[in-house]
Parts: structure tokens; C-alpha cells; sequence
């Protein structure tokens, strides 16, 4: 059986990336809800009409454990989401955990980036509030790299200045990490780099997520039950046409290169 992921756009495609590394033995589903991206800017219950429309298509494809590859969705809709279907649900959520019990400096800050409705939501402020005894969390909401990602737009001299003047009102020698709290800023991971000395930290969720899915999947005794096929839908559209496949496949070969740089 398959693995399904979802996600609001092509930000999931990050998670399923590292995925691939951790469980190249398996199918999957990717579902891109091209309709209705971005997320970040919708109300939360538009957000969870949205996720509970893909995450039954998906379940009827015959998957065996979903990842819900977007940190809003998450934020908005997990819960009710575990409480309706009995296969795995696997979520998403900033990597302020690693960034805490990683910190070092006393003195240096962690500057957590997503979209805005993510950093709003209960379920991250209960989090920050669990961990952040020395209040030194700042957070960021940079929506427009979700614009960016979603149109292909990945040229340096265009997003670039959009981080330089979001940015412009911390000091960013302060910062020890980065946390990349949404899944499609990872594809900007290299452009972050160029804003930060080399010992700042610039990390996601996705890797931890992946590990965690493996471990779920362990547990169930679920397993290798594939050859790392990956078959594409938007928004319930399975995508067939060459050009638009070869647009998904190019992400991945882009994250490989942002990989060799960091």
C-alpha cells in the first residue's frame, strides 16, 4: 500500500524529499491542493474544509498512513482529522523542540519563521510556552514565500531582498538557529544561508517527520511495501501531463542541489 502526503501545494514535496532518503521501500501518494493554495491566509475553518475534502480522497486511493506535509494544516485540523480516521496521521509543526534543547549561547536567540496562521494557533503557542523558560523565541511569518514557491520563482535576486527587508527589524547576530516553520521555505534554505554567519542553524521539521513516520510504520509492522513509485494529484486530479510531472521531479533535483550547499 501506498503512503499518502498532502499538502496545500508543492510545500510537502520537501518532507517527501527526506522521506525518499529515509523509506525509499515504499509508494507513495502526493496531493497538492493547487485549488485552494496558499493556506496561511485562509480562515482556519476554510483551512479545514479544505483538509478534510483531500484527506478522504486520499484515504479511498488505499494508503496505509498519511503525512500531512503542511505545518497550517496541521496547526489547523490534525486533531479532528486522527479523531475521524483510524489509519496513521502524521503531522507537522515547527522545529522549536530541536532548536531548544539544541541552544548553546545563553545569550543568542531563535528566530521561528512559518505562515502567519501557523504562528498564531494554540497548538504552537502551548508549545513555545512548554520550552521557551528564557524567552528567547521570536516569530516571523514571511507569506510571500509561499507565493514565491508556488509560481517556480527560486531566482536569488528576487527573493532575496524579500527576506533582507522582512528580516531588517532583528539583529540577526543574535540568532543561533533558524527554524524553517513551514515546508515550503525549505526550498529557500540556501538563500536563508546567505543571511546568516555559517554557525547559525537553519533547520526544518522535515527529516524528524520522516524518521517519525518510519517509526509509526515499525510499529505497525508496515514496512518496504514498495519500489519509491510516487504517483502526483491536484486537488484530486491525477497528473498525467509530462511537463507538469517534470515540474514536480525538478523540485526534487533542487532540493538535492540545496543539500550538496548546505
Amino acid at each position: 500500500m501506498q503512503i499518502g502526503f498532502f499538502d496545500s501545494g508543492i510545500g510537502g514535496i520537501t518532507v517527501l524529499h527526506d522521506t525518499l532518503k529515509v523509506l525509499p521501500n515504499e509508494d507513495y501518494l502526493y496531493y497538492a491542493d493547487t485549488l485552494n493554495v496558499p493556506y496561511g491566509q485562509k480562515t482556519k475553518n476554510d483551512i479545514k474544509k479544505y483538509v478534510f475534502n483531500a484527506i478522504e480522497f486520499i484515504t479511498q486511493q488505499k494508503v496505509k498512513a498519511i503525512v500531512i506535509a503542511c505545518n497550517t494544516a496541521t496547526s489547523a485540523a490534525i486533531e479532528e482529522i486522527r479523531a475521524k480516521y483510524s489509519i496513521p496521521i502524521i503531522g507537522m509543526e515547527p522545529a522549536v523542540k530541536p532548536a531548544v534543547k539544541t541552544k548553546k549561547n545563553i545569550d543568542k536567540r531563535i528566530l521561528v519563521t512559518a505562515t502567519a496562521l501557523t504562528l498564531s494557533e494554540e497548538r504552537l503557542q502551548d508549545l513555545i510556552t512548554k520550552l521557551d523558560n528564557e524567552h528567547v523565541v521570536d516569530l516571523l511569518p514571511l507569506p510571500k514565500l509561499v507565493q514565491f514557491a508556488e509560481n517556480f520563482e527560486f531566482n536569488e535576486q528576487i527573493v532575496l531582498p524579500y527576506l533582507q527587508e522582512q528580516l531588517s527589524i532583528y539583529d540577526l547576530s543574535k540568532d543561533e538557529t533558524i527554524v524553517l516553520g513551514c515546508t515550503h521555505f525549505s526550498y529557500y534554505k540556501n538563500i536563508f544561508r546567505k543571511l546568516f554567519s555559517s554557525d547559525v542553524n537553519i533547520i526544518d521539521g522535515n527529516n524528524g517527520t520522516a524518521k517519525n513516520l518510519k517509526k509509526v510504520l515499525e510499529e505497525v509492522n508496515s514496512l518496504n511495501e514498495g519500489n519509491g513509485n510516487i504517483s502526483f494529484y491536484c486537488s484530486g486530479v491525477k497528473v498525467e501531463n509530462k511537463a507538469k510531472l517534470n515540474d514536480f521531479y525538478n523540485l526534487f533535483k533542487r532540493l538535492d542541489a540545496i543539500k550538496e550547499i548546505n
